[in-house]
């Protein structure tokens, strides 16, 4: 199968989910700067999330781009992934409104971690010898990057409930780490539009 409608789906649900994470900031009744105050929780979640969903565009548009064709195991892992994406809106006003208090936070970090675990599943359904995608096997590798993601969102979810402030930076770090779409892929389309 080839993957247009695939990236197409997932394009239209990505944008969707950001719409609705920007629907929950509502406009506040006053018209002085200190009646954002109060909206300032719900805006960094925002900006948090927004960051999360970005960089799981990002990643999911240069992981595509390494493969022409895809199989049913993909579409399932796709979906799976869009799944947990779909629900960042609602852990990330739960975690705003609630200003960042415990259950909210884990709660949050429990959707990040199971996006990650989806995003991972994913990839290596696209690794999937049916479909012949060598240069994804070459950028991958081992993806220690991955692996860490998982470890790091296990130790925020937990570290949570000491102070949900760790996990809140823990998630922030591993948004820095992914921050940058992958090179690794990004290196393995050069050589391969342009071998030597």
């Amino acid at each position: 199968m080839l993957k247009t409608r695939l990236e197409a789906f997932s394009d239209g649900v990505i944008a969707i989910i950001i719409t609705i994470m920007v629907l929950e900031l509502k406009v506040p009744h006053g018209d002085s700067i200190a009646e954002l105050k109060p909206l300032l929780p719900v805006f960094l979640s925002y900006i948090l999330s927004f960051i999360y969903i970005g960089i799981y565009w990002n990643n999911h548009h240069h992981l595509l781009h390494t493969v022409s064709q895809i199989n049913g195991k993909v579409l399932w892992a796709n979906n799976h992934l869009l799944f947990w994406l779909s629900v960042v809106p609602f852990t990330t006003a739960w975690m705003g409104e609630n200003h960042f208090s415990t259950w909210p936070v884990a709660i949050y970090g429990v959707v990040l971690l199971m996006a990650s675990v989806a995003y991972y599943i994913l990839e290596w359904s696209l690794l999937d010898k049916s479909i012949q995608n060598s240069d994804l096997a070459k950028a991958v590798g081992k993806d220690g990057k991955g692996k860490w993601s998982i470890v790091l969102y296990a130790a925020a979810i937990t570290l949570t409930f000491i102070n949900p402030y760790i996990g809140c930076a823990l998630y922030i770090t591993v948004a820095t780490i992914w921050l940058v779409p992958d090179k690794r892929i990004e290196k393995e389309i050069v050589k391969r539009n342009n071998p030597r």
